[in-house]
């Protein structure tokens, strides 16, 4: 059969660009508790974890103890930004309506905010209620743990292997490659960097896009691969 069983999207920074939102937010939430950090510093290091698992991370590197009122500044400051000013990535919505077939979300961001931003942007349209936050799927399953994307293809009975994921992050790839999907690379977001594409790649994307107009026609070459192999 053609085509894959079902397409995936990450969001932040794949459909809505919001990860230099959040790195600017808690770039400054870490520098001022004492780990100097820029926002694009944290957006090539950190981009698709959570910021829980990003101030782990930083607590294991810097033995910077953080208070649990620090993950909680974040969550309000970041979704009193992110409901201010976030934007669809450019030519998302006009990509996606020339793709054929079944559809979700699955992101590390919380169910509420999510809404959120797929409202914000009128790409809420596009989905229903496919949308899929890793945090609702269980805790400690968020990327780059695959268990996101498993839940978005059993939602559709899609075999992982038919499945084709577009991701912004290395962790974001990692999770995708891990469950057994194929996987395109995204680097259009306001958070990209040098060499960006590269560490895409390097994690297991097949191939890398930086504009959304290109996205249908490089599902259909990779569909069409899928046939030959």
């Amino acid at each position: 059969m053609a085509g894959f069983d079902l397409i995936i999207f990450d969001c932040d920074g794949v459909l809505v660009d919001s990860e230099i939102i959040a790195a600017k937010v808690e770039s400054k939430l870490l520098t001022d508790a004492g780990f100097p950090i820029s926002a694009e510093e944290l957006a090539e290091r950190f981009a698709g974890l959570t910021w829980k698992d990003i101030l782990f991370e930083v607590e294991r590197e810097a033995s910077i103890p953080f208070s649990a009122s620090l993950l909680d500044a974040s969550e309000a400051l970041l979704d009193k930004k992110l409901a201010a000013d976030v934007q669809a990535i450019d030519g998302v919505a006009a990509a996606i309506s020339r793709l054929k077939g079944p559809r979700c979300i699955c992101s590390n961001s919380s169910a509420h905010r999510l809404k959120a931003m797929l409202a914000r942007t009128g790409l809420d349209r596009l989905f229903g209620e496919h949308v899929y936050s890793a945090k609702e799927v269980g805790e400690g399953r968020t990327k780059p743990a695959p268990d996101v994307f498993l839940y978005g293809a059993g939602q559709f009975h899609a075999k992982p292997a038919n499945v084709l994921v577009i991701e912004d992050s290395v962790h974001g790839v990692h999770a995708a490659c891990a469950a057994g999907m194929r996987v395109i690379g995204f680097t259009g977001g306001s958070h990209s960097y040098p060499g960006h594409a590269d560490k895409l790649t390097e994690a297991g994307a097949e191939t890398v896009i930086s504009r959304m107009v290109d996205l249908p026609a490089t599902v259909e070459a990779l569909s069409g691969w899928s046939e030959l192999l």
